[in-house]
């Protein structure tokens, strides 16, 4: 055995930012009761937009949760992700100044899909309206994809492995497996994840240019994969992020250990080439699989990509009946996503968490807004939550660019 072999990733802790719920028992319960967070955008600037219906975290006091002097210097993505950040080191309980003596045994990476729009497009009016000298220090780096990485490694003293994940909404689960990578390379603690801030009206506006984007009127109706009635997918914000531990160096200082990083692959198929992603979805489950040593039959829930377009709802279908066989129509499904929105990268995070407590409480949560008419073979779960011996989870997402990847998580020991 080699010696990355020996030193095996776990999650020992998680924080959620989402739409349902901020912290890991609000959204478990909204997730496993199927409550939906989806309602009209109400971000001002926003109300003239064709968008109606987003996610929205609300109720986020990011001055109770965030120090002054972060505040003014970051966007709203990055509010989110050193909020997420501070619960998961706490879920992991991980305290302020734990690592002053090894600071470079904790690293941090990220995912970013968009950078700090918001506070972007207020620096650009100030440029475009008053002058240059309006112009905030910060707009260089506030608005980058990297901010959040940056800001949550200075916040905690961390001087590990550091980096930043661009490979749209697949960068989550990406951002996941480079943590991974990290820990069996000899770094004890990663802190990973996304989340992102998409509903300024600049940020709104460059959406607009994705037909797979829903610009439905009604809640309801605006995100339902894997249905006729598909109409494309509700963008949100939030996002969650995840403590990365060698299982060792984690048990050692008696730190809950939620689940095993077991296992994931990523592919590249282009942009919106939906039919196509079947193949390349199929190829990173295939590679997952192999990753984690895990026969597909082992595979007990699949957190889905659900898109929310009929031709990419049915690719993926048709990607999990390449690559698990038979049991690709048997195995429980679900897309809790459907109830908060889509928040790109910080997307599949959510599901990464929800997959872990689904885990340990043993219980598929439903797929919100999506009732009997199902249109493609899979077993998707609908209405209430399902009952289940979990033992394995494979979360999948694919991005409006082309990137494919799937994660495959075991429950702890």
């Amino acid at each position: 055995m080699s010696p990355d072999e020996r030193r095996r990733p776990v999650v020992t802790g998680m924080g959620v930012v989402a739409p349902n719920g901020v912290g890991t028992d609000a959204f478990w319960k909204a997730t496993l009761e199927g409550v939906s967070a989806l309602d009209q955008v109400t971000r001002e600037g926003c109300g003239h937009l064709p968008l109606r219906i987003a996610g929205e975290v609300r109720g986020f006091d990011a001055e109770s949760l965030v120090e002054e002097r972060f505040l003014v210097q970051t966007d709203r993505f990055s509010h989110f992700g050193m909020a997420a950040a501070d619960l998961a080191l706490a879920d992991a309980r991980i305290t302020a100044g734990a690592h002053e003596e090894e600071p470079f045994s904790v690293g941090v990476v990220t995912a970013a899909g968009s950078g700090g729009g918001e506070f972007g497009q207020r620096e650009l009016q100030r440029l475009w309206g008053q002058g240059s000298t309006y112009v905030g220090p910060y707009q260089s780096i506030a608005w980058f994809y990297a901010a959040s990485t940056g800001q949550i490694s200075i916040r905690g003293g961390f001087k590990g492995p550091c980096g930043v994940v661009c490979s749209d909404e697949a960068g989550g689960l990406d951002a996941i497996a480079h943590a991974a990578a990290a820990v069996r390379r000899g770094t004890d603690t990663v802190v990973t994840g996304s989340a992102e801030a998409p509903l300024a009206p600049y940020s709104i506006v460059c959406q607009l240019g994705y037909r797979e984007l829903s610009t439905a009127q009604e809640p309801e109706r605006a995100y339902r994969p894997f249905t006729a009635n598909a109409c494309g997918f509700v963008p949100a914000e939030g996002g969650a992020m995840v403590v990365v531990e060698d299982e060792g160096a984690a048990r050692r200082r008696g730190a809950p250990v939620r689940a095993v990083v077991a296992g994931h692959a990523a592919t590249f198929t282009g942009a919106s080439r939906w039919e196509e992603s079947r193949e390349g979805l199929a190829h990173a489950i295939r590679g997952a699989l192999r990753q984690a040593r895990c026969a597909p039959d082992e595979i007990d829930v699949v957190f889905a990509d659900a898109l929310g377009l009929v031709e990419a709802d049915r690719a993926e279908a048709l990607a999990l009946a390449d690559a698990l066989g038979p049991h690709g129509t048997r195995v429980p499904v679900t897309a809790p996503k459907t109830g908060i929105g889509r928040a790109y990268c910080g997307a599949p995070v959510l599901d990464v968490a929800a997959a872990v407590l689904a885990m340990e409480h043993g219980l598929v949560p439903p797929t919100p807004h999506v009732h009997d008419d199902v249109c493609h073979d899979i077993a998707l779960v609908t209405g209430t939550a399902r009952p289940a011996e979990l033992r394995t989870a494979l979360v999948l997402s694919r991005g409006l660019m082309g990137s494919n990847a799937a994660l495959v998580l075991r429950r702890a020991d």
